[in-house]
């Protein structure tokens, strides 16, 4: 269901939630007076919850009957004559709501359409009107919501509600919480006749991770558990702690199992997996219910959360909470005084446990001498060492199975065997094994990734909010929570090293699999992204020797591209935390200077054009470039000086390989990528001169881009979007310049951040934005076809670059050669009429300045002119003629008011066309008398402000008087 409940508990819903009331595209209805005496009418409304029960068994136009109900349920607005009117038919419709919901058994094609009356029914009649119902009536309303939500939720699992009320909260996150958990204790995989079904789910390697599949849901059983803290919070907390309590068992008799009888086939996973599931449900809804994780924002710990740990406080042993709290590789229960823990620090302990509960460890056998374990350099970890698993209440170390799969199948278990990648031993290592070849217990086939990325995914949403607390953030502190993970805390600094150490174990064991090394790298990220935790974080060996080996490119040469990326974003977040010259000086020279030597030393070996595609050349070249890019990605206020400098060094040299790799298009796409990166990052900060150079490298590499593809022609429909990827990175960093115009933060403080080093001169100036932009749109405008405008993400990066280009340079427009502008206009009518309402939107946005700068030069013969003649025929059939998406409203008014000043004759010849083809005598009254006071001012329009605003309402009421009169289906 949507999030039909919140309005009653008077809660903020948030963007987040409001985004999804209004992704339903449902159209309110606000009818105007004069349908007062018919929509009002009781009988109106009882004929249509008469007609759906006539039609409910026909899916399809049960599907229209429900929509019209909805429709009801949203209306609003002058059609009530006084707030009784509303109290009054708001009873009237929830009778009818119960009664069709209690009198028959409902089908599931009709759950959306019910759930959107409801969701309409609350957002558009205020609590105020709600609570002036009957009191018995209302109390009935309430308990159908309660009963329709745990329905649904254990049916499908996927529905949202809340409340403020903790009974019916509690109702529906116990019943979220058991339709995700195997039997006995919950319902998952049980068949209709409550049979526990074993086949296995089959998860599509493509199939998006259930925490954003299900992002939506969660958020909403998040909030749930919050409100009923006092009930959710503890119930976790057990489930948690005896889930990680069974996996230790059946790790243990699986491990005797391997022992007895070695072979992957003499296990039976299916308890382990019911485990692993269960235990992925459980830290998903532990990860919304403690924290949230706002775009561009601060995170701050709910404050539900924080009233429920202060409550509590009184009850709390800080010695034995941190004693839990440092403790993750021992179970909570065998600490004495534990009860007395704080809840909120015990579920978080619950995760840290969990990820000790199957505790990796590496060994190098290598002439009988083990390296050490977890405090090792990861130089340790060659292509001769052999990976072993060792269980916390097992104090042998089993070797891992040499031939597991390298990758998993496009198909596969969600819990499947890690794809951990294990080099052959030479025979010298192999007579070191603890464990002959016919008694190798293997427990790596045992794994999950999955619970991998769960855990780190957790420990990453977690320290955003709670580590290192801010105290002046908050009216009240918890504290325990303060003691635990506040500034300058022992709690905080051993936090800090223990996520710190779990990332570099996870760098050296699970390199193989993508998805979690690139989690462990955002957790890392997020360890040194604000400068308080860096501070921390620079402190401890670990992150040094990290650093080292990432420098030297072994072994951590075997992680992804992307997982490299972030993790040079992340080693320069640290380089700027607080340390004194020298140390930050030693720390570039360790993480920076390896890199710019090593691609010098690549790029100018007098044979480079003849080695430059040897494999080890093109890793080496791939690798800094991955690296580029992730220096750009760590820019940031503070460091833009330094990083900008670092990488316009390197720039130049990156242009002179489009020419090398000319004929290799994922190094030409990745160069480009550099270039993307640096403008995205770093243009809004930059200076005018700095801003100058970046324009000229930027134009210079358009200059090669354009050469090297000169006469090629994209018309393959066949291919594969991502055939297209240098295509859209044009784009992109065309785009990225051109913000520029509108977001910067150089202004008076660019001397500031640059320290004096601005020294170009406004006379000096070579190339502008505009320079580079129009260049690059005579490259892009030739290429962008018809049939490639058909894949998404090509389309949605040229629509918005050529309104950005309209907005910002409209000037420029009439400028452009006479086919790249027929191109363009015929880009923005095919927007307007093919494409998506969001790129039609985009469309309108870009005519506006283009009739404005019309209106400005008062030139009534240009091309332009003429094309704004057109449009305006197109923007009045958008909005009299054909049904549009009411969002669009307002820009296309807009539009159309600009387009109006510019052509008030063909205008009103637009009005007469229409009115003389009307022979309905009523519909043509209507429309006469609608259009008269859509321009029912005394004054032709004009670009003034207020006449613009007074159309605009005018317009909205024309829309819903006549919107439907002449709608072509």
């Amino acid at each position: 269901m949507e999030l039909v409940l919140l309005t009653l508990t008077g809660r903020s819903l948030g963007r987040h939630y409001i985004a999804m009331f209004e992704s339903t595209h449902n159209v309110s209805l606000k009818p105007t007076e004069t349908w007062r005496e018919a929509l009002l009418d009781t009988r109106v409304m009882d004929l249509f919850f008469t007609v759906h029960r006539k039609i409910r068994e026909d899916s399809d136009m049960a599907q229209d009957s429900l929509q019209c109900l909805a429709q009801l349920a949203s209306m609003h607005g002058p059609i009530f004559p006084d707030e009784s009117a509303r109290v009054s038919y708001l009873a009237h419709l929830v009778e009818g709501l119960l009664s069709m919901i209690n009198g028959i058994e409902m089908e599931d094609s009709e759950a959306v359409g019910i759930s959107n009356i409801i969701s309409n029914l609350i957002t558009n009649f205020p609590r105020s009107i709600m609570t002036a119902l009957p009191s018995e009536l209302f109390s009935s309303f309430i308990t159908c919501l309660t009963v329709l939500t745990c329905s649904f939720g254990r049916s499908a699992a996927l529905e949202e509600v809340l409340d403020k009320d903790d009974m019916p909260a509690v109702q529906v996150f116990n019943s979220y919480i058991q339709c995700h958990l195997a039997a006995p204790d919950g319902t998952r995989n049980l068949t209709a006749n409550g049979v526990a079904s074993h086949e296995e789910e089959e998860i599509n390697e493509l199939q998006e991770d259930d925490r954003e599949l299900f992002s939506d849901q969660l958020a909403s059983i998040g909030m749930l558990g919050r409100i009923a803290a006092d009930h959710s919070i503890p119930l976790l907390t057990s489930l948690l702690e005896d889930r990680v309590t069974r996996l230790h068992g059946q790790l243990q008799r699986h491990q005797q199992q391997l022992l007895a009888s070695p072979g992957p086939e003499s296990v039976d996973r299916k308890v382990l997996d019911d485990l692993y599931e269960d235990i992925h449900w459980l830290i998903l809804v532990t990860g919304y219910l403690l924290a949230d994780d706002p775009q561009s924002e601060t995170p701050l710990i709910p404050s539900e959360v924080m009233e429920y740990s202060i409550s509590h406080s009184t009850e709390v042993d800080i010695n034995t909470t941190l004693q839990v709290l440092g403790s993750p590789g021992e179970k909570a229960c065998s600490i004495p005084g534990c009860n007395r823990t704080d809840s909120v620090i015990r579920e978080m302990t619950g995760i840290a446990e969990l990820a000790g509960a199957v505790r990796w460890r590496w060994r190098v056998r290598w002439a009988g001498r083990l390296c050490p374990e977890p405090s090792a350099p990861l130089h340790a970890v060659t292509a001769d060492c052999r990976v072993s698993v060792a269980i916390a209440v097992d104090p042998r170390q089993l070797e891992a199975d040499s031939r597991a799969d390298p990758a998993p199948s496009r198909g596969v278990a969600r819990h499947a065997p890690p794809a951990i990648r294990h080099a052959g031993c030479s025979r010298q290592c192999c007579a070191h094994r603890r464990w002959s070849p016919g008694h190798r217990a293997s427990l790596t086939e045992l794994l999950s990734p999955q619970m991998g990325k769960d855990i780190v995914w957790f420990l990453k949403r977690w320290a955003k909010t709670y580590l290192l607390v801010d105290e002046k953030l908050y009216s009240q502190i918890s504290i325990p929570l303060s003691m635990a993970f506040g500034a300058d805390t022992e709690g905080a600094q051993w936090i800090v090293g223990y996520l710190l150490e779990k990332v570099i174990n996870n760098l050296s064991v699970w390199s193989s699999e993508p998805e979690l090394a690139n989690d462990t790298v955002e957790l890392l990220v997020t360890l040194v992204e604000r400068r308080e935790r860096a501070n921390i974080v620079i402190q401890c060996e670990n992150w040094w020797n990290l650093a080292k080996q990432f420098a030297s490119r072994t072994p951590l040469n075997l992680l992804s591209s992307s997982v490299q990326r972030t993790l040079m974003k992340a080693l320069v977040l640290g380089g700027f935390a607080h340390m004194d010259s020298d140390t930050k000086q030693q720390y570039w020279t360790e993480v920076l200077q390896p890199l710019q030597q090593r691609f010098l030393n690549v790029i100018n070996q007098e044979n480079f054009q003849q080695i430059c595609q040897e494999e080890e050349v093109k890793r080496e070249i791939i690798a800094t470039l991955e690296a580029l890019c992730g220096i750009a990605e760590a820019t940031q206020i503070d460091n833009v000086a330094v990083l900008f400098n670092f990488l316009m060094d390197f720039l130049s040299n990156c242009i002179g390989l489009m020419e090398v790799y000319r004929t290799t298009p994922e190094t030409v796409n990745l160069i480009i990528e550099v270039f993307v990166e640096v403008a995205h990052k770093q243009i809004c900060y930059l200076g005018e001169s700095k801003s100058m150079k970046l324009y000229e490298a930027c134009l210079t590499l358009l200059q090669v881009y354009s050469k090297n593809n000169l006469g090629r022609k994209r018309m393959d429909v066949t291919a594969e979007e991502d055939q297209y990827q240098d295509l859209l990175l044009i784009m992109e960093l065309l785009t990225n310049l051109l913000s520029k115009e509108f977001i910067d933060f150089s202004d008076t403080g660019s001397d500031d951040v640059f320290r004096g080093q601005e020294q170009g001169q406004a006379a000096g100036r070579t190339v502008s934005a505009a320079d580079v932009v129009l260049y690059g749109v005579n490259i892009v405008l030739p290429l962008m076809s018809q049939d490639l405008l058909k894949f998404p993400s090509l389309c949605n990066q040229y629509y918005k670059l050529i309104t950005f280009i309209c907005e910002i340079f409209p000037e420029k427009i009439p400028q452009l050669p006479e086919e790249l502008f027929k191109s363009l206009m015929f880009s923005l009518e095919l927007g307007m009429t093919s494409m998506s309402s969001e790129v039609s939107q985009l469309c309108l946005e870009a005519l506006t300045p283009l009739a404005e700068q019309c209106a400005k030069t008062q030139e009534k013969d240009t091309p332009l002119f003429l094309a704004t003649r057109h449009f305006l025929k197109l923007v009045f059939d958008m909005l009299v003629l054909q049904k549009h998406n009411t969002e669009m409203t307002v820009v296309a008014g807009e539009a159309l008011y600009t387009l109006v000043c510019l052509h008030q004759v063909e205008y009103s010849e637009l009005v007469e066309t229409l009115l003389s083809s009307q022979r309905d005598a009523v519909i043509y009254q209507r429309l006469a008398d609608a259009f008269n006071k859509l321009t029912a001012s005394s004054t032709p329009p004009s670009m003034d402000r207020k006449q613009k605003v007074a159309f605009l309402k005018s317009l909205e009421e024309f829309v819903a008087n006549v919107g439907g009169l002449l709608c072509v289906k």
